[in-house]
């Protein structure tokens, strides 16, 4: 209900160490796919960065793109989980926040299908025009080119992500985000608003209101699919993993994105961003009694 008064002590029933931040959990939710998956990012020369890219290692994720920081500690966020399963945060933005552009391994790009940027409004060094420049980059080399969205407490918004937006060909951002940066209020409308620079398929993550998924040519509205909520948290970008999953196996756009709703109400399920998240064949089979 709050923090504890000045000078006492609260206890909880639990607290659990678990990987974060939204590269991690949406690569981490890929490879659970099925998928080969590369993170990029920094990370502090401490016992959190070990940390990091053990489990990251443990699930099959090339970390050969994640750069050490000898003067910032590991980026790291505090969640506190209610009974409900929603979650407030506390973040520290560390040394992710001080990765730029000269970080990233293009090498390693140019060998993926799809370059995904999680979190932007996270990394003041790659927000905005540096992060266009990337992606730009990235699709000259015929890279597919895709972006998450985190809440931008600098209230630029749409002043902020613009220069991004003509580089994108997936543009997956949480409807309350995407309301900020559109200005606009109804989900077709801020779809449309964002496919007016050109981004070839729009996915809103709308929370109990499941998605809504634009192309020029297709509209898909579902539902969510109907779990116990352990822990919310990580969703969204379990969301976007099983939806670029279903863009790497070449899936039609409305089985596209009923995977990533099923990532991402599975992914709700159990305590942590990621332990929910189960394999391909078993998220199928999680579909196929809803179908």
């Amino acid at each position: 209900s709050g923090l504890p008064p000045k000078g006492t002590l609260a206890t909880v029933d639990r607290m659990e160490l678990h990987t974060g931040g939204c590269a991690v959990n949406t690569g981490i939710s890929l490879a659970r796919l099925g998928l080969r998956t590369a993170v990029i990012g920094k990370v502090g020369m401490d016992g959190f960065g070990d940390y990091v890219l053990s489990v990251l290692r443990s699930h099959g994720v090339d970390v050969q793109g994640v750069v050490r920081d000898p003067v910032n500690n590991t980026s790291g966020t505090m969640v506190m989980v209610d009974r409900d399963g929603e979650r407030t945060f506390i973040h520290y933005v560390g040394a992710n926040g001080a990765l730029r552009e000269e970080d990233i391994d293009f090498d390693l790009v140019r060998q993926t299908g799809i370059l995904h940027i999680a979190g932007h409004n996270l990394m003041p060094g790659l927000d905005g025009e540096v992060a266009a420049r990337v992606l730009e980059r990235a699709r000259a080399e015929g890279v597919v080119t895709s972006l998450d969205t985190a809440w931008d407490f600098s209230g630029r918004w749409l002043k902020l992500i613009e220069p991004c937006l003509r580089h994108l060909d997936l543009f997956v951002p949480s409807i309350e985000e995407a309301r900020q940066i559109a200005g606009r209020e109804d989900p077709a409308e801020v779809a449309e608003f964002f496919l007016d620079y050109g981004i070839r398929i729009v996915a809103l993550k709308m929370g109990s209101q499941g998605c809504y998924v634009r192309t020029r040519d297709e509209e898909i509205r579902l539902p969510v699919y109907p779990v116990k909520a352990v822990d919310a948290t990580g969703a969204g970008d379990a969301f976007a993993g099983g939806f670029l999953a279903g863009v790497a196996l070449g899936w039609p756009l409305e089985r596209t994105a009923r995977l990533a709703n099923a990532v991402g109400a599975l992914c709700v399920t159990a305590v942590g961003a990621t332990a929910g998240v189960r394999s391909l064949e078993e998220t199928i089979e999680f579909m196929g009694q809803f179908s």
